[in-house]
């Protein structure tokens, strides 16, 4: 063994992690991809609801529940989850006994995307060097391309493979995943953490909360379903209003206006001063209306976690259509997710990677894609790692703590889960 070798098995001995083999500590030997596999999540139902609520949406025909002609047919409101949370792993295996973790975006349909993995992409990948990432990438999506085939669950399923090989070359290599894409920009990202509440009070007070113990960034839902209170702006004005002098609200209201509902509501927020985006706004295929809105608006337009790749953003960037986007590494993938950033960056527009419920591979690869990429400003998230598939299921966690995240220096994505643990919470 040479010294840097048994410096390397040191490190990962002293972290946590198992000591590779000679063979695997040399990134030029390939790494032929053995077995895919998949692993749904799942958290019990929360107390007073039962498992078979599962799915919930507004029953055909609803309306907004407001006054005049803003009390129209809802539109915008998705499908939700009623009982327990789930998410899909996707766990790759190489012939030198590298084992690779990545996840997959599907809160409500976990079997439909693993089906795509194992019926579509396991046999596509099977035999293949998980070192050409972006090969694999292009040869995954020109499967179905000219079927029709390039977002929903078909990238979700890319994004948990493409993850995974990541992993893989970045434990292979001893290196951290953000080495691999270029080298860190800064050892610790901001983030930022969603506060609930119903009247203005309500959402003043659970603002002060978490401004206290350091989050000066926050984000508040706008017009996310029906009723007249979701859509009371004062409730944004008054979470504005404990945080001037200290930070900034970001609003997200995901689809829920047209574009002459938010230009009215998006003067109120603008007089605010301290509202630091304004997300999903319009309907997602709205292009031109977003692109008006954004000009018409001071404060940022957000727009990216309802599109699937970088040629759907290209159109947004065309347009002009938004000033910061937040892609979602989970429905996209880390290769993808690099491509879309530099492109943003090419038009000055920010960059802030969507982190929704998940666990250590999806929050680990936004964390390393802002690490490495120079329009990163902050990411979604700060609280994650107390909910459902966060640190109970590790034992090397990912190093979290109020309003902000250091960059893992680790192998790979820089986590490993407690087996023992994580089958708790595997379905099946």
């Amino acid at each position: 063994m040479t010294r840097r070798d048994f410096l390397k098995t040191s490190l990962a001995l002293a972290s946590g992690f198992a000591p590779l083999r000679a063979a695997e500590t040399k990134i030029g030997v390939p790494l032929k991809i053995t077995n895919v596999e998949t692993l749904i999540l799942r958290a019990p139902a929360a107390p007073g609801r039962s498992e078979d609520e599962f799915v919930s949406m507004t029953p055909l025909g609803a309306m907004t529940g407001t006054k005049g002609l803003w009390n129209r047919l809802e539109r915008g409101e998705t499908v939700r989850q009623g009982g327990y949370r789930q998410t899909l792993l996707v766990k790759i295996t190489t012939d030198q006994g590298i084992v690779g973790w990545g996840e997959s975006h599907a809160v409500m349909t976990p079997r439909a995307v693993a089906t795509i993995i194992s019926d579509l992409f396991k046999p596509v990948v099977m035999g293949e060097d998980a070192r050409r990432i972006e090969a694999i990438w292009e040869k995954m999506y020109s499967t179905q391309r000219l079927r029709g085939y390039g977002t929903g669950y078909f990238t979700r399923a890319m994004a948990g493979i493409d993850i995974a090989l990541w992993d893989i070359v970045g434990k292979a290599s001893g290196l951290p995943v953000y080495q691999l894409l270029g080298g860190k920009f800064r050892d610790r990202i901001p983030t930022y953490q969603g506060v609930g509440g119903g009247a203005p009070e309500e959402v003043a007070e659970n603002v002060r909360k978490l401004l206290e113990i350091g989050y000066t960034v926050q984000k508040m839902s706008l017009a996310k379903g029906r009723g007249e209170q979701i859509r009371d702006v004062n409730r944004v004005v008054a979470a504005a209003e404990v945080l001037k002098g200290h930070g900034e609200i970001l609003v997200d209201s995901l689809g829920g206006y047209t574009l002459a509902e938010a230009s009215r509501v998006g003067r109120i927020l603008d007089a605010q001063g301290n509202v630091g985006w304004w997300e999903d706004v319009l309907m997602p295929e709205d292009f031109e209306g977003m692109a008006i809105l954004a000009s018409e608006m001071d404060m940022p337009i957000c727009a990216g976690e309802q599109y699937s790749n970088r040629f759907q953003f290209a159109e947004l960037f065309d347009r002009r259509a938004c000033d910061i986007i937040n892609p979602d590494t989970s429905r996209i993938g880390i290769t993808e997710t690099k491509r879309i950033a530099i492109l943003a960056d090419v038009k000055n527009i920010l960059f802030s990677p969507h982190s929704s419920m998940g666990s250590a591979p999806y929050r680990a690869s936004a964390i390393h894609l802002c690490a490495s990429c120079p329009n990163a400003v902050i990411l979604e998230g700060g609280e994650s790692y107390k909910q459902e598939f966060g640190d109970q299921i590790l034992k090397t966690r990912l190093p979290y703590s109020p309003g902000y995240v250091e960059v893992p220096e680790l192998p790979g994505l820089g986590f490993e889960f407690d087996e023992a643990e994580l089958a708790k919470v595997t379905a099946g």
